[in-house]
């Protein structure tokens, strides 16, 4: 994924520097009455301004994190990791598992390379419950935490939930919930629907670890 195809954000004006062709007639015009031969940079365009971004990986380990269902995850977590916290960013990224308990794998405020994120997450004893739910708490109490305006939840989950609370209330109290639904096996498609919808997200279907950069970047790109 390619840092600037994310984050929406809102055209700005701004001098012109060789990778926008949007001009700003009007601004421009201005310049030029003041400057009838102007420089290329006395030029204003509009460029896409990228806005900051919180998010939180909230990931399933119900059952066995083997396979296609670890590759599945450590796609994730290398994607988003990738696009929200390389040399420069100033983005967020926490993590959270969640089996029929949940824990924060890592906080906004703890710097871990890919590679420890996801030791970290295949060393926690799942067991076969899913409680969706308390995933999602979790993630709203770190993602609180967070200063930055432009904040967000990624379920990556079959979102078979069978333990604890209907995860329909909370996700009605997410400010951006997006699903990325784990769809080879069996899956919740109508709760994974209602989670995106009641959470102000988008839903994404995955049926392997190559499916995942794309659908992330579909779900986080406005």
């Amino acid at each position: 994924m390619r840092r600037g195809e994310r984050g929406g954000g809102r055209g700005q004006p701004l001098p012109y520097r060789y990778r926008s062709d949007d001009i700003d007639i009007d601004r421009t015009l201005d310049v030029l009455a003041e400057h009838p031969r102007p420089d290329d940079t006395e030029i204003i365009v509009r460029e896409r301004v990228r806005s900051r971004r919180a998010v939180v990986l909230v990931a399933d380990v119900s059952g066995s994190m083997r396979g296609e269902k670890a590759r599945i995850a450590a796609a994730a977590i290398a994607a988003l990791s990738a696009d929200l916290t390389g040399a420069g960013s100033d983005d967020q990224l926490a993590l959270v598992a969640f089996w029929s308990d949940a824990a924060l794998v890592k906080s906004f405020g703890t710097p871990l390379p890919v590679t420890r994120m996801l030791d970290r997450l295949l060393c926690i004893p799942a067991r076969g419950l899913t409680n969706v739910s308390f995933g999602l708490e979790v993630a709203r109490a770190e993602l609180a935490r967070s200063p930055l305006r432009k904040r967000s939840i990624v379920l990556l989950s079959d979102v078979v939930h069978n333990a604890g609370a209907d995860p329909r209330g909370v996700a009605a109290r997410c400010e951006e919930l997006h699903v990325v639904l784990e769809s080879d096996g069996e899956h919740d498609a109508v709760l994974a629907a209602d989670l995106a919808r009641l959470g102000h997200g988008r839903l994404a279907s995955v049926t392997g670890h190559r499916d995942v950069a794309p659908a992330l970047n579909r779900l986080l790109s406005h």
